[in-house]
């Protein structure tokens, strides 16, 4: 994400929220008749090639040296991007449409927490991909091999800058939802809080209750519970 972005969203205190756009979803696992069922994987879940075009960005300072979902260390000059869905460590081929330039990169984190986007890159990719003026570009993805479709999934309900704030979402939305909690991640630029909903064993059922949280008035988005 640009720094611009992050110092925005971040400050404002507004929940962050995911795109879909021109998604081809992974085959989801067999959907659970619990609410928030722990999964585990099925025994032959079907691998394929995963394919979405939509809206990248990139990101730099505000998480340069930072460790990522992946446990390394976001180096802002390298080659890396952030994915909701997608497995850590899965590698990605990345079209800038806009020039057709390409570059292969690897999942390390997780994002774009803004519903318009699908893509996450290091300052380093953008630059390679040339749309670091730009800010953001219209971009084709596809793995390199197969993956699996199986996995847990969490929705994120809401960010915040202010601790009280998520404690108080938590709070209304246990009243709907078993399991609600809320993950702190510190930056470059200070510490924000996400409120997520549920541990479910697929996207399909994650993105159910995402659509209920919209109807509160939130801007859920689904991730992949690493």
């Amino acid at each position: 994400m640009k720094l611009a972005a992050v110092c925005i969203s971040v400050l404002c205190a507004v929940p962050v929220i995911v795109s879909c756009a021109g998604k081809a979803p992974l085959p989801p696992a067999p959907v659970a008749t619990a609410e928030t069922t722990t999964a585990q994987p099925p025994a032959q879940a079907l691998d394929q090639i995963y394919r979405e075009t939509g809206t990248a960005s990139w990101y730099g300072g505000d998480l340069h040296g930072r460790p990522t979902a992946s446990g390394e260390i976001f180096d802002m000059n390298g080659v890396s991007a952030s994915h909701r869905t997608l497995p850590l460590g899965t590698v990605i081929r990345v079209t800038n449409l806009d020039n057709y330039k390409t570059i292969d990169v690897r999942i390390s984190d997780r994002g774009p927490f803004v519903r318009s986007r699908i893509l996450e890159l290091s300052y380093g990719a953008a630059r390679a991909l040339d749309f670091v003026r730009a800010g953001t570009a219209m971009v084709k993805i596809e793995t390199n091999e197969p993956v699996r479709g199986d996995g847990v999934f969490t929705v994120q309900a809401a960010a915040f800058v202010e601790e009280e704030h998520a404690k108080t979402l938590k709070r209304r939305l246990q009243t709907k939802y078993e399991t609600v909690y809320i993950l702190s991640r510190e930056t470059n630029f200070g510490k924000f809080y996400r409120v997520r909903v549920g541990m479910y064993p697929s996207e399909e059922k994650a993105e159910r209750i995402a659509a209920k949280l919209a109807l509160d008035g939130l801007e859920p988005v689904v991730v992949r519970k690493d």
